[in-house]
C-alpha cells in the first residue's frame, strides 16, 4: 500500500488534500478514486507512540489529490534507543545517501557542521536549500521504509558554535576518534539516549576533538581500519540502533 507523508493534523473522518509533494507522487502512481493509501504525519499520539492512518482517495485533479482519512492504528516502529548523529557534512552527493540511509536506520535527528576539515562548504541561503533537501530526502525514505518519525535535519552549523551551544551533553556523547587506547563502540554502555559527533573527510583537527572531549564527549573507535566519513557514521548508527 502507497505510503505518503503529509505534515499535517490527521482525525479519522476529516477529508483534506495531499500536500503538493505527496499529491504529486501519488499521480505519478496513477492512484484513482477509491485507493486505499497510508498516510502518517510523524507526530506522536503519546509519548513514543506513533502510527499511520489508513486513507482512501476521493478525488484525483490534475495538480491536487484529496482523499478522506481513516483509522488511526498505532504502529511504532523506531528504535527504543534516539541517537542524535552530528558530523561534518561529507563532499558531494554523500550526505544524500547518508541521510537517506540514516533515516532507514531510525536516526532521531541529524545535525550538519562545517569543520575546519570540511570540504563542502555552505553558509546562507545554499546552506538553507541543502537542509530543505535533505529534509526532503528523510521523509522520502521514511515513506519507503515504514517508519513513522521523520528525522528532524537541523539547519548547518560551525563546530565551535553548535559545541558552544550545546554544552556539556545532557546524555550520553559520543565522539568517534582515532586516538591510541579509545574504547571501541561496542563496549560502551550508552543509554537511551546519545548524542553521535563524527568528523568529515579527513576526521575533525585535534582542537576540535580537545573542545568536545572537554565538553563531555567520550572517544569511540569503531576498529583498526579507516573509513569513509558517511560509511563511519553509518556503522555507528546500525551498532547503536539495530
Amino acid at each position: 500500500m502507497p505510503r505518503f507523508y503529509c505534515p499535517v493534523d490527521l482525525q479519522p473522518g476529516a477529508v483534506l488534500e495531499l500536500p503538493a509533494g505527496a499529491a504529486r507522487h501519488a499521480q505519478v502512481l496513477r492512484l484513482q478514486p477509491g485507493a486505499v493509501i497510508t498516510l502518517f504525519n510523524g507526530q506522536a499520539q503519546a509519548p513514543g507512540v506513533y502510527g499511520e492512518y489508513e486513507a482512501t482517495v476521493t478525488q484525483m485533479g490534475r495538480s491536487n489529490v484529496q482523499v478522506r482519512v481513516g483509522a488511526f492504528a498505532a504502529a511504532t516502529r523506531e528504535p527504543a534507543r534516539q541517537v542524535h548523529l552530528t558530523l561534518g557534512v561529507p563532499a558531494n552527493e554523500r550526505m544524500d545517501w547518508l541521510v537517506e540511509k540514516a533515516a532507514e536506520l531510525g536516526v532521531a535527528t541529524i545535525q550538519p557542521l562545517m569543520t575546519e576539515r570540511s570540504v563542502l562548504r555552505l553558509s546562507g541561503e545554499r546552506a538553507d536549500r541543502k537542509v530543505a533537501h535533505w529534509q526532503s530526502i528523510a521523509q522520502a525514505a521514511c515513506e519507503q521504509c515504514g517508519g513513522n518519525r521523520v528525522p528532524q535535519i537541523w539547519p548547518v552549523q560551525p563546530f565551535t558554535a553548535w559545541l558552544v551551544q550545546t554544552g556539556r551533553a545532557q546524555h550520553t556523547g559520543l565522539l568517534l576518534s582515532l586516538r591510541d587506547g579509545t574504547q571501541g563502540l561496542r563496549g560502551v554502555s550508552c543509554g537511551d539516549e546519545v548524542t553521535f559527533v563524527s568528523g568529515p573527510e579527513g576526521g575533525l583537527s585535534a582542537q576540535e576533538e580537545d573542545a568536545a572531549l572537554a565538553a563531555g564527549f567520550a572517544p569511540v573507535t569503531l576498529g583498526p581500519r579507516v573509513l569513509r566519513a558517511e560509511t563511519a557514521a553509518l556503522v555507528a548508527l546500525a551498532t547503536m540502533l539495530v
